[in-house]
């Protein structure tokens, strides 16, 4: 396909030609990858496929890159959400090593010694150079058009399929997580039109995944921490009876990318 008809796509159908480009681009340096060509480098320039994907259906359209990107640096809301982004992950992992120790399984408390470290490890490197760069493709493209055309419940589970399907060729069968993950994100976009606390919150989810429970996996593990995340998720979505802190739908131009105009809600 010449680059011609990819922009005439991106024009007349801007989220199929972002989640199709998002796909190729991740998945293009992903495979070679697995198969021990490129290794961690490849691994890692594959994450910033959706927001590089996001970034070019945005040009085509003449829409404008730095209105799609200004919620990068958006920091100025309360400090609830900062609370939330940062330290809602690690409380609901201190809750399943909770769960598990009520299960009678041996969690290890002495594990927090290095666990700590590498958490805040983790954490930096996500934020940085790691999944927390697909945010500005994720939430600050796909979303808000998803929002458009959907409730934001469906808009939500139908971003949770394309969000864990893509991560398929290095999660496996794990790419079921970011489905369950999906809605904790939802809502602090909604309500904070900020990618920055989005990057944080993908820091702080991978981060504590990777380092937070404080015993060896197991099957058992794996539902706990599955049944605990979708229990998570049920609450928030009673809580805000499925608007996951939506107010209102996109009514400016930038309708397929985050609006910055839209209020932060208190």
């Amino acid at each position: 396909m010449n680059l011609d008809r990819l922009r005439d796509l991106a024009r007349r159908h801007p989220l199929g030609t972002f989640v199709t480009l998002a796909y190729a681009i991740s998945w293009t340096l992903w495979v070679p990858a697995l198969f021990g060509a490129g290794g961690m480098a490849l691994l890692a320039l594959g994450a910033f496929g959706p927001a590089v994907a996001a970034g070019l259906v945005v040009r085509w359209n003449g829409w404008s890159i730095q209105d799609w990107l200004r919620p990068l640096v958006r920091w100025r809301v309360p400090g609830r959400y900062w609370l939330y982004a940062l330290g809602g992950p690690a409380a609901l992992f201190a809750l399943m090593n909770l769960e598990l120790a009520l299960l009678g399984e041996d969690v290890e408390l002495s594990r927090l010694t290095s666990a700590l470290p590498s958490y805040l490890a983790s954490f930096v490197v996500i934020a940085l150079i790691g999944g927390g760069q697909e945010e500005p493709g994720w939430r600050g493209f796909a979303l808000d058009r998803l929002q458009g055309r959907y409730s934001p419940l469906v808009a939500t589970l139908l971003l949770g399929v394309i969000w864990g399907v893509w991560h398929l060729p290095i999660y496996g069968l794990g790419f079921v997580g970011p489905m369950m993950f999906v809605f904790y994100y939802t809502w602090l976009w909604n309500r904070t039109r900020s990618l920055l606390l989005c990057v944080l919150l993908h820091g702080s989810f991978t981060a504590a995944l990777d380092n937070l429970i404080l015993m060896r996996d197991s099957l058992t593990v794996d539902l706990v921490i599955l049944g605990t995340l979708v229990g998570g998720a049920a609450l928030l979505v009673a809580a805000t009876r499925g608007r996951l802190g939506f107010d209102r739908r996109p009514t400016t131009a930038l309708a397929a990318v985050a609006s910055p105009s839209t209020e932060v809600r208190a």
